[in-house]
C-alpha cells in the first residue's frame, strides 16, 4: 500500500522521566486506596512526577534532545518540529514554539497537535506526511506530558493512573524502500467525547470562580466506558492496519501499546492471539504518561535491545477525543 511513497525512516529516539518516583504506598496516604488494589486493577506500581517548576516543554526539550544525540544531528538538522500533548505549558503559543527555542532550532517549523493519548501516532504520521512533500528534511516529533498538572488528587479512580514523562522520535528520508514508517490507520468520533476530558479551560468553561470551585478544571474518566472503548478500538485498528499491508500477527515481533491498563493490554492480547511477551510494558514504572507513553515505550525497547533490526512494529493508542489508531514500523 506505501511501496511508491518515499520511506520515512526513525534515525533516533529518546525519552526522559522527572526523577521524582510516586509509589502506590504514598498515594495511600492521601486518598482511600493501596498499593494491591491500584496494582491489581490496573498493573500500575508507581509513576514519575514532575518538579513543580518543570514544564511540558522542559521535558520535551530533554527527550528532544536524547532523540538528537542518538542520531548524531545538530540543532541546524532539523527543520520540523512537532509536538503531541494535552498538558501545554500555555494555552498559546504552542509547546512545541516554547521546545524549539529551548532546543536551540534556528529554522524548525514547529506546532502542536491534540489526540489526547494517541497523540504521538497522529503527529508521527503527521511528520511523515510533510516529510514526503520534499518541504522538510527532518523532523523532530515528540510526545510529552505534565499529567500531574491536571489529576485530580482527590480522586482516586484517577489520581492513581497518571504520570509525567516525554519522548521522541527524529524521523528522515530513508532510502531502502519497505523500511521505516510504513503507515498508520487513525480514527476519531467525538460523539462520546464527556467519557475521557477536561471539562474547563476552553470556550465552553472559561476559567472562573465557579470553574475552579467545582474542580472543572481537572481530568474526568468513565473508567468503565473507556475501558471497553479501549479493547474495541485498538483490535479493529490493529486488524484494519495488518489487512491493509497484507501481515499477519505471526510477522509481528514487537507490539508497543498505549500504557494505561495491564487489563487492556492482557485483553488486547487474547482477542488478537498474541502471546503477551510480544508486548513491550513499562506502565508498572511510569503510569499512563498519555501522548509521551508510546514513544517513552519504543525508546526503552530501543536501547534494551527489544527492538532489532528488520524488526517489525505494531503501535497501538488510544484517547481522549474519542481517537485511536495504530502504525506499522519496519525497523532499519
Amino acid at each position: 500500500m506505501t511501496s511508491e511513497l518515499p520511506s520515512i525512516t526513525i534515525k533516533g529516539t529518546g525519552s526522559y522521566a522527572p526523577q521524582k518516583v510516586l509509589t502506590n504506598d504514598e498515594i495511600s496516604t492521601f486518598v482511600d486506596t493501596s498499593d494491591e488494589w491500584i496494582h491489581s486493577r490496573s498493573g500500575i506500581k508507581e509513576r514519575r512526577v514532575a518538579a513543580e517548576d518543570e514544564t511540558t516543554s522542559d521535558m520535551a526539550k530533554k527527550a528532544g534532545e536524547a532523540a538528537m544525540k542518538a542520531a548524531s544531528l545538530s540543532p541546524e538538522d532539523i527543520d520540523l518540529v512537532i509536538v503531541a500533548t494535552i498538558t501545554p505549558d500555555k494555552p498559546f503559543p504552542s509547546t512545541a514554539c516554547l521546545t524549539q527555542h529551548k532546543l536551540g532550532l534556528p529554522k524548525a517549523v514547529s506546532f502542536d497537535i491534540e489526540a489526547a493519548c494517541s497523540g504521538f501516532l497522529f503527529a508521527l504520521e503527521t511528520g511523515a506526511a510533510l516529510l514526503r512533500s520534499g518541504n522538510y528534511k527532518r523532523a523532530l516529533v515528540i510526545g510529552s506530558e505534565k499529567m500531574s498538572s491536571i489529576t485530580d488528587w482527590t480522586d482516586r479512580t484517577t489520581c492513581v493512573l497518571f504520570g509525567d514523562s516525554a519522548g521522541a522520535v527524529v524521523l528522515e528520508k530513508g532510502t531502502i524502500q519497505g523500511t521505516g514508517f510504513l503507515g498508520a490507520n487513525l480514527s476519531s468520533d467525538g460523539a462520546s467525547s464527556d467519557i475521557l476530558h477536561m471539562p474547563g479551560g476552553g470556550s465552553l468553561i472559561p476559567a472562573s470562580e465557579n470553574s475552579v470551585a467545582t474542580r472543572q478544571h481537572f481530568l474526568k474518566m468513565k473508567g468503565r466506558e473507556v475501558f471497553k472503548f479501549a479493547v474495541r478500538a485498538m483490535e479493529q485498528s490493529a486488524v484494519d492496519i495488518l489487512q491493509q499491508h497484507n501481515l499477519t500477527t505471526k510477522e509481528i515481533d514487537c507490539i508497543i501499546p498505549h500504557q494505561a491498563n495491564l487489563r487492556i493490554i492482557e485483553l488486547l492480547s487474547s482477542k488478537l492471539d498474541l502471546p503477551m511477551d510480544k508486548f513491550f510494558i513499562n506502565l508498572d514504572r511510569y503510569g499512563n504518561t498519555s501522548a509521551a507513553s508510546i514513544p517513552l515505550a519504543l525508546d526503552e525497547a530501543v536501547r534494551s535491545k527489544r527492538i532489532k533490526s528488520k524488526d517489525m512494529i505494531l503501535m497501538l493508542a488510544f484517547g481522549g477525543g474519542l481517537t485511536w489508531g495504530s502504525s506499522l514500523i519496519r525497523w532499519p
